[in-house]
C-alpha cells in the first residue's frame, strides 16, 4: 500500500449491499460493502459526471449459452442514475467496455475502521 491512508468511517456504517459517501481530501468518494469487503470509487461517473452514489448498488444479468435469465454479481455493480452505465465496484470497469473505468481507491480495514489510500 502506498500513499496516504485516510480514515473514512467505521465498518458498521456501511452494511453489506449499501454505500456511504465520504469526503477524502475534498473529493467525494463512495464506500461500498460487498459481502463484508470494502471498496471505494470516486463519486463521479466518467461518462457525464453524475454522482455514482445516486444510482443503485445492484447486480446484472450474466452471459449464458441458453435463452435463460441468470442474475449475478449481486451488489457488485453500481448503475449511474443518469444514463444507466454500469460499473464493477471492485475494479471500476464499465461493464460494456472495460477500457472505460470509474476511479477506484485502495481500501483497508483495521479493527472496525475503514481507510482509503490516496
Amino acid at each position: 500500500m502506498t500513499g496516504q491512508m485516510i480514515k473514512v468511517c467505521k465498518t458498521d456504517e456501511v452494511s453489506p449491499g449499501n454505500q456511504k459517501v465520504v469526503d477524502v481530501n475534498g473529493m467525494s468518494v463512495v464506500i461500498f460493502n460487498i459481502d463484508g469487503g470494502y471498496y471505494a470509487l470516486l463519486n463521479i461517473c466518467p461518462h457525464r459526471g453524475a454522482a455514482l452514489c445516486e444510482g443503485p448498488q445492484c447486480g446484472t444479468t450474466q452471459k449464458t449459452n441458453d435463452y435463460e435469465f441468470v442474475y449475478g454479481e449481486k451488489d457488485a455493480v453500481v448503475r449511474c442514475s443518469w444514463h444507466g452505465w454500469e460499473f464493477d465496484i471492485r475494479s471500476g470497469a464499465f461493464l460494456a467496455d472495460d477500457k472505460i473505468k470509474a476511479k477506484t481507491f485502495e481500501v483497508s480495514v483495521s479493527g472496525n475502521e475503514v481507510f482509503v489510500h490516496i
